[in-house]
């Protein structure tokens, strides 16, 4: 009984952070969902999109339960970092639809296994896998890209929060701007007291 609610309470966690990642691309562009936000070109549909590649992989042929349609090689060195951008010749709706789709194979490979279940990671250092491993792993990479997003979106245009049913009100750009201003002078006044350098940089 442990064990199903174990299972049944990581995949929920698992199902929110996938929307919300989602959620992360409604209301923009073309342009604002692609474009490099980082000086790593981290993107928030490129996000998506390598999401949605590694689960598919994690929950589809590490089990035995091939995704059934193409991947590139995760041992393809030609192909890597291509899941973590999106092409002109990529559609938003090619991208996501995509991820809806993995994650209804990754709800069946969870819905048949259980969390002892064995699988295998060649790209593991220790390969040999239980599904309650391979879970814990995806929480832990999707709440960290989710993390990424957040901050990428609210550069964008301010939004913040989960989901549209619980997303934090928006303020005026006035308080904003004076919040802003409040955070940036403690940040000057403790550079200059604790002698860490200029203001604005450590050391």
């Amino acid at each position: 009984m442990i064990d199903d609610f174990a299972k049944e309470h990581l995949h929920g966690d698992l199902c929110v952070m996938r929307e919300a990642m989602l959620w992360k691309l409604d209301g923009l562009g073309e342009y604002d969902v692609r474009r490099p936000l980082t000086v790593t070109g981290t993107n928030l549909l490129g996000l998506v999109k390598h999401l949605s590649t590694w689960e598919a992989r994690y929950l589809g042929e590490v089990f035995g339960r091939p995704f059934p349609e193409p991947l590139p090689r995760w041992d393809d060195l030609a192909e890597r970092g291509a899941d973590l951008w999106v092409t002109e010749r990529e559609t938003r709706e090619e991208i996501v639809g995509r991820c809806r789709r993995v994650w209804e194979h990754s709800d069946a490979t969870i819905a048949a296994l259980t969390l002892d279940s064995p699988g295998h990671v060649p790209w593991w250092p220790r390969p040999d896998v239980k599904l309650f491993t391979i879970l814990i792993h995806l929480l832990t990479e999707t709440s960290r890209h989710l993390g990424h997003a957040d901050i990428l979106r609210e550069q964008l245009d301010g939004s913040t929060g989960t989901s549209a049913e619980y997303a934090a009100p928006q303020h005026d750009a006035a308080l904003r701007e004076a919040h802003h201003a409040r955070i940036e002078q403690a940040a000057t006044a403790a550079a200059a007291a604790f002698g860490r350098g200029d203001a604005g940089r450590t050391q």
